[in-house]
């Protein structure tokens, strides 16, 4: 819209006036060149005005947000707009924001057509199509997969925390500092020192790992394997040797190692400090979570053909886990490389042996009222002399005491089919709750996860018959 130039001459009196206001118009194409002049933009030649009058506040920018909606039904209109001819209506499927700064690409967003609507996306996108309403088993179908998919989704989030943040190998430009002179932890045959290795963009508390004096040498075959293995919740990670001269001033002498990890405890340590202040019912859960997470990084051992010579509770490690509580269960290392060896042939169980003692020392002396939970630990370390399961069937044997089934349902001969189901449900519904109050998932959490997202039929069977036959 442009308005007539001003006359050169001085109107007559019936000449028509023309109003000394700008006209405003809300297209956005036009609107900075009709609103009021200001002191940065030059005003067009012509006579000032005669008869001025204020002039109106400028126009606030409008920014136009509208909702992406997709209706789930139509709603008949009273009187419908006709659409031109030749050309079907678009339905409405959003818009974006627009002020004067998108005007230059409002034009190009314009012609890109909106897609079609999919009014059928809302249930296809829970896998329940209308039509299957109708069928409960097709229902129940997709509400067990889709559970299931959420107990690994939440496995995967849960480890990609605890785990998450490796410091990684020491880069040349790295700098070291010893926080204390004493160490921090004192294993079978290390000593642990803290300290902090600073790089260009960040900063990791690490652990130097010093050789104890005497100590046994350690075997050259397992620590080329702690080397190359990728990082494992249950097994001690290595950054690498603290380069020469980057510490001047230390109280060890030799070569010395980074430990990715700041232990806390030994298992030895924890037994005779803070495990005997457990109460009675939560000191078996303790020690079987500790075993599970021992079972795990054995389970990756025999994976790759190797075998612990000797299964010490002093070279066990303690670590508090990243962003749980610390009244929960620790995090366990296996530090011992230095007596790990290639697994000679045989059957799998080469670590039973040595679980069933560990776990014995464990629990100490039987008490005549013990749990059930401690009774079935009981049946296991009895079972791990005579049977010599696998690492990872003694992992699955304590997975099954500590979050089900129980022996009732395996004498019962029930289904385990179903009994996962409602156990993945409820999970679910568990993690949900705590949410809600605002509590975060733990190391507990994560290993039940595990569990319930790896476990069929067949393998819960087996572990049941472990236990109980």
């Amino acid at each position: 819209m442009s308005s007539p130039e001003p006359p050169t001459g001085t109107p007559g009196p019936d000449a028509p006036t023309w109003p000394t206001q700008p006209t405003y118009s809300n297209l956005g194409e036009v609107r900075a060149q009709l609103l009021p002049s200001k002191a940065c933009r030059p005003r067009a030649p012509g006579p000032p005005p005669t008869d001025p009058q204020p002039l109106p506040p400028p126009l606030p920018k409008k920014t136009l947000c509208r909702t992406r909606s997709l209706p789930t039904h139509r709603v008949p209109s009273a009187s419908p707009a006709p659409a031109p001819a030749g050309q079907p209506r678009r339905p409405f499927l959003g818009s974006h924001s627009v002020d004067e700064s998108q005007a230059a690409s409002d034009k190009a967003w314009s012609a890109c057509p909106p897609a079609e609507p999919r009014f059928g996306s809302l249930d296809t996108s829970l896998g329940a199509p209308w039509y299957d309403l109708h069928r409960p088993e097709a229902m129940r179908t997709m509400l067990e997969a889709r559970q299931l998919e959420g107990v690994r989704a939440v496995r995967a989030r849960l480890r990609a925390r605890l785990l998450g943040g490796h410091p990684g190998p020491c880069q040349p430009g790295h700098g070291f500092r010893l926080l204390d002179r004493s160490p921090c932890v004192e294993s079978g045959d290390a000593l642990y020192y803290r300290m902090v290795r600073v790089g260009d963009e960040a900063w990791h508390m690490l652990a130097a790992k010093v050789s104890k004096p005497g100590a046994e040498e350690p075997h050259p075959w397992g620590l080329q394997l702690q080397a190359s293995l990728a990082p494992h919740f249950n097994l001690q990670g290595l950054c690498g040797p603290v380069p020469e001269g980057a510490l001047p001033d230390v109280p060890w002498r030799g070569p010395v190692v980074l430990a990715a990890e700041v232990p806390e405890l030994t298992v030895t340590q924890w037994l005779a400090e803070a495990g005997r202040r457990q109460r009675p019912e939560e000191f078996p859960w303790v020690v079987a979570v500790l075993l599970l997470q021992l079972t795990s990084a054995l389970e990756h051992l025999e994976a790759r053909g190797a075998a612990l010579a000797e299964l010490r509770p002093e070279n066990l490690l303690l670590v508090a886990p990243r962003g749980c509580a610390a009244a929960g269960p620790p995090r366990l290392l296996l530090a011992d490389f230095g007596r790990v060896r290639p697994r000679p042939p045989g059957p799998p169980g080469a670590h039973a042996l040595q679980l069933g003692r560990l776990l014995r020392a464990l629990l100490g002396p039987a008490e005549p009222c013990a749990s059930p939970l401690a009774a079935g630990l009981e049946a296991l370390a009895a079972r791990l002399g005579r049977s010599r399961p696998s690492a990872a069937q003694a992992r699955g044997a304590l997975q099954a005491l500590l979050w089900g089934p129980g022996p009732e349902l395996h004498r019962q001969g029930a289904p385990l089919g179903p009994w996962l189901q409602v156990r993945r449900a409820l999970l679910v519904l568990h993690l949900a709750e705590r949410a809600s109050a605002g509590e975060a998932p733990g190391l507990e959490d994560w290993l039940c996860c595990e569990y319930l997202a790896e476990a069929t039929e067949a393998s819960v069977g087996r572990a049941l018959a472990l236990l109980w036959d």
